[in-house]
Order: C-alpha cells, then sequence, then structure tokens
C-alpha cells in the first residue's frame, strides 16, 4: 500500500458515506481559515502529510505554513494556516490531526532517545512494531525525530530470530539455509541474526556468513563480554529492555546499533488542535 492508497483509506474510514455533521449546518460557499495550533511542545512531523490529505479532500485548499518537519515547537505555537471551503476543511480535520499528533508524538520520543546517546557513535533504530498501514508515515517520523530506519519489512534485510533458529535446527543451519536461498533467488540481502547468550555469540562467530548481530536481552556488562568475542568483525545491535533510563549504559559499551520498539510502539501522541479563525 502506497503512502496515498493509506491516506484515501484513512478518509474512507471517517467519512463513510458522507460527513452528514458538516453537510447538515454549513453551506458550500462559505470559505474560512483554521489554524493547527500545539497544545503541547515537541517535534513537528507530518506537514506533508497534512497537505496530502487535504488535497486528497478538497484541492483548493490552501496550506500556509510556518514551521517545517523536524522543527521543535513550543505550547501555543501557530504551525500552519488552512484557507478553503470550511466544509471541507471540517471533513478533513480529524484524518490530519490523526496523522500529525501520531508522527510528531514519534518524532518527539525519538528525539528524546537521540539526545540522550550523543557523542556515543551509537545509532538508534526503530523496529516493524509499526500501526498495520502506517509504517511510512511512522518510519518517516522516526527520521525527522533523528532515528535511523531498521529494515522497511521482511522483504528488504534478513532477520534470522529465535523461531527462524529453532524451527532451522539451529544457528549453523539456518545460516547455511539462508545462503542457499538467497543464491537460488538470486538475491543480494544483508544476513543479521539473533543471539540470546554469550554462547550463542562464539557460535556466530565460529560459524560466520552474517553481516550482523543481535544481542537480544543482553545486559550492558554481557554486551561489553560479546563485543570482546566478536573483536569488530561484524556489525552488532543491541536489542531488548532497552529504555531512556538505561539507554546511555548501552550506548557506552561501543554497541554500533541500538534498535527501540518503544519509538512506534508505545508513544504518546502530541497534543495539536485545529481551530476556527474565522469566515472571509
Amino acid at each position: 500500500m502506497t503512502e496515498q492508497e493509506a491516506i484515501r483509506q484513512a478518509l474512507l474510514e471517517d467519512i463513510g458515506n458522507g460527513d452528514h455533521s458538516s453537510l447538515a449546518c454549513i453551506d458550500s460557499s462559505i470559505i474560512g481559515q483554521m489554524q493547527l495550533i500545539a497544545k503541547q511542545s515537541g517535534i513537528l512531523a507530518g506537514i506533508d502529510v497534512a497537505l496530502m490529505v487535504l488535497n486528497e479532500v478538497d484541492s483548493s485548499i490552501r496550506l500556509d505554513s510556518y514551521k517545517q518537519d523536524g522543527d521543535e515547537i513550543q505550547k501555543g505555537d501557530i504551525v500552519f494556516t488552512l484557507t478553503g471551503p470550511v466544509k471541507s476543511m471540517l471533513t478533513a480535520e480529524r484524518t490530519v490531526l490523526n496523522f500529525m499528533q501520531r508522527m510528531s508524538g514519534i518524532a518527539t520520543a525519538t528525539s528524546r532517545y537521540i539526545k540522550k546517546i550523543e557523542g556515543t557513535g551509537t545509532t538508534i533504530l526503530d523496529t516493524r512494531k509499526t500501526t498495520p498501514n502506517m509504517r511510512f508515515f511512522e518510519k518517516y517520523a522516526v527520521k525527522v525525530g533523528g532515528g535511523t530506519n531498521h529494515r522497511f519489512g521482511l522483504y528488504d534485510m534478513i532477520m534470522l530470530k529465535d523461531n527462524h533458529i529453532d524451527f532451522a535446527g539451529g544457528i549453523e543451519k539456518a545460516i547455511d539455509k539462508t545462503h542457499q536461498y538467497l543464491k537460488d533467488h538470486n538475491l543480494d540481502l544483508k544476513i543479521e541474526i539473533e543471539t540470546r547468550n554469550i554462547e550463542e555469540v562464539k557460535r556466530v562467530v565460529a560459524h560466520g556468513g552474517v553481516d550482523r548481530i543481535m544481542l537480544d536481552n543482553f545486559t550492558p556488562e554481557k554486551i561489553i563480554e560479546a563485543l570482546q568475542i566478536i573483536d569488530s568483525k561484524y556489525e552488532t545491535e543491541a536489542s531488548g529492555g532497552i529504555t531512556l533510563d538505561n539507554l546511555t549504559d548501552y550506548a557506552k559499551t561501543g554497541v554500533n546499533f541500538i534498535s527501540v520498539g518503544d519509538l512506534t510502539h508505545h508513544i504518546n501522541s502530541l497534543d495539536l488542535s485545529l481551530k476556527y479563525i474565522g469566515v472571509i
């Protein structure tokens, strides 16, 4: 699904067979203005998405923006002004807010993580823990907040997680079968493998054939031990149980990447509001 198709589906979900509230009391000839106002401080994301929503509803609506994605906004800031048919603006209102509030919440949360590890050299990654049909928007918001996207889906990178390994018959078999599969299908994809303990790290290093080793639910002390075994032969990624409170401890280990599902999975939307200015 493309982002435009996702927007159309979101509008269809909200409008159904008609915005009867606006149809009932707003004359089609009325032209007015509304403002998007920040009710919380944070990092803004989703202006282009808002414009796509508005164009889908009524291309005559004009958006005059005073901020851009990635800007730090304060409570009370005016983000943009809309001018156009009032009925159309009201129809688009909730969908615009739903996208922008969630995206700005993700960008804000990501920014907090990035600021925590400044200077460590570690990169913050998102995960596939996204809202169905919202992945493009949510991963874009992570980038706006300063984070880096991990694989977009199941198709653009091989990740051999615990269940893959167990069902395949072990670490070595999972790696070997993956290489054969890539060769048979003429695919060039990076391979990451999850490890659950130091013994599995040793097995992966001894066997080889991967690009990145994930250290899943390791303590910072165990990560340091694992990094000594890996000896910079492979990229390394820490994952699992990592929060803002312990993030710095993980980053200081020297691990290359830290993946954080909470960036898109457990976030609070940023409070934004579209408000009436007047009729023109």
